[in-house]
């Protein structure tokens, strides 16, 4: 436990690092070319934004696909409805799969400068595979 909680700290420290480095306004903010990154600071900041645009993506599929099973759910009788409630209980067990999955793929750079980008990486794609689950769970449900 006490690992994961250094782990979240030094994730911190190398956002706000980040954050810290970055121009006060978008006018002044430079254009990295993700795929020609070379310097470990640009490579966390890539791998940051590949999981911000992840993690957006599946913003934008959640309300779709809990919206798809409140009708699905709507239409059955009031004691076989539970969909809503058995998606949110899922979501909610993913959240810690992905951060409990993540902060072992860091693991494998141990307090090396790349476990930030690392741990990015993974969080960035096993997020963009729940988004792919969520939609494909819609049409399971007939949309």
């Amino acid at each position: 436990m006490r690992q994961v909680k250094t782990m979240k700290t030094m994730l911190a420290i190398t956002g706000l690092a980040v954050l810290a480095s970055l121009p006060a306004s978008a006018e002044e903010q430079p254009i990295i070319k993700c795929e020609d990154a070379v310097t470990q600071s640009d490579m966390t900041l890539c791998a940051v934004q590949e999981h911000e645009a992840a993690d957006k993506a599946l913003n934008e599929q959640w309300p779709k696909t809990k919206k798809a099973i409140a009708d699905w759910d709507a239409a059955l009788d009031a004691d076989q409805r539970g969909g809503v409630d058995a998606l949110m209980k899922a979501q909610r067990a993913w959240i810690q799969y992905r951060d409990a999955h993540c902060d072992v793929e860091g693991f494998s750079v141990r307090g090396g400068t790349l476990e930030p980008a690392i741990i990015e990486l993974c969080l960035a794609e096993v997020t963009r595979k729940r988004t792919v689950e969520l939609d494909e769970l819609i049409k399971g449900f007939g949309n």
